[in-house]
């Protein structure tokens, strides 16, 4: 009887694969693929405290180190204590926004937001546009500063507001032209590109008047502007031109800020300019910062990323901050330890809350945000 040894494997034989190594090779594959998932590019913005500047200090290094602020041909006077304008940096292109991980780190930070991308940049803009039109809106808020603090110091300023380019299909099309000098707008005087903007949205979608200098005459046109979407869900009415102010002070007042758009820091600027120009020191040597936009006529303005620029403040020491008043509710559940916030309309508000500090010592009895948020007031 003949003997059977064991069986020999054939050449294309495998050993079978074991559970384990199966259910290893899955997550591995899982880890990467989360991996490349969290590094793609998102549709969202991430908003984050950016630099904090003194409006009474200096900025830029070496010999390129100036003041924020410089004043000609007129006495100044020594200042004590910060007026710090705060800035937002936010992560995202026109093109891209942060990365998926780069989100999750934000979503866990109280102090950074996410918001969508068309928020920061409107559809069918370019990244050059975005720039150049945050540029805009910082020289004009600048120019306006300038316009509200020396106004709020009786000197006799004027102003010109001249359009740049009319948007096809807009309200102004065939109504307004480039170089047109707006300086009427139903019946109420413009001398800074603000003033207009807010006598737009004051009128609404009615049929209005636009006194404007063209070719060196007088003319009134009729305007009906038409809403169109804000960029953050909401629309607003506008004329559809961009402008450029031109302020003509009684004495030069050059304002500096390297690398930093968009209209929050007027109220700071027109601070910082009448702490200069007047005996003492508005802040009585205390840390102060504040946001808000700002017109000629020392309106104050909401802005956005105020829970961000509290955060910045308090980071860099601040102990009151001049929030405009629009902006309380979003302030609620917000203010860090140690900051206290005084709830602000015109520049005039923003002084008399700051002499009131100076002299007894605390915000009480002042319009502030807590006390504002919920209470109906």
């Amino acid at each position: 009887m003949q003997e059977h040894g064991p069986r020999s494997l054939d050449a294309h034989s495998r050993p079978a694969t074991s559970p384990s190594r199966v259910i290893t090779v899955f997550a591995l594959l899982a880890a990467v693929l989360v991996v490349v998932v969290a590094l793609l590019p998102s549709p969202y913005a991430v908003e984050q405290p950016g630099p904090v500047y003194d409006t009474l200090g200096s900025s830029g290094t070496g010999s390129d180190r100036a003041p924020l602020i410089s004043i000609s041909d007129r006495r100044t006077y020594p200042t004590s204590g910060q007026l710090d304008l705060l800035t937002v940096s936010v992560l995202g292109t026109v093109s891209s926004g942060p990365s998926w991980l780069d989100l999750a780190e934000a979503w866990l930070d109280p102090t950074k937001a996410v918001i969508p991308l068309e928020a920061v940049f409107p559809q069918g803009e370019s990244q050059q546009q975005a720039d150049q039109e945050s540029a805009q809106e910082m020289t004009s808020s600048q120019q306006s500063a300038i316009a509200a603090a020396l106004t709020e110091l009786h000197y006799d300023v004027h102003g010109t507001v001249t359009v740049g380019t009319v948007e096809p299909g807009s309200a102004a099309q065939g109504r307004l032209r480039r170089g047109d000098v707006v300086t009427e707008y139903d019946g109420r005087r413009i001398q800074d590109a603000c003033s207009l903007q807010d006598a737009v949205i004051a009128g609404g979608t009615k049929p209005s008047t636009v006194v404007v200098t063209r070719d060196g005459a007088s003319r009134t046109l009729d305007v009906t502007p038409r809403r169109v979407s804000d960029g953050a869900g909401g629309t607003r009415p506008l004329l559809g031109v961009t402008t450029s102010a031109s302020i003509t002070p009684p004495f030069p007042v050059r304002l500096r800020i390297d690398d930093v758009g968009g209209p929050s820091a007027g109220m700071m600027f027109a601070l910082g300019i009448i702490d200069k120009l007047t005996p003492g020191s508005l802040t009585g040597g205390r840390h102060v910062a504040g946001t808000g936009t700002i017109c000629g006529d020392g309106t104050v303005g909401a802005i956005g990323g105020i829970v961000q620029k509290m955060a910045a403040a308090r980071a860099a020491g601040a102990t009151l901050f001049l929030a405009p008043a629009a902006n309380c509710d979003d302030v609620a559940g917000h203010i860090p330890g140690g900051l206290d916030v005084v709830a602000v309309d015109t520049l005039s508000d923003s002084l008399d809350a700051l002499e009131h500090v100076r002299d007894q010592g605390s915000v009480r009895g002042l319009p502030t945000c807590s006390a504002r948020v919920g209470s109906g007031g």
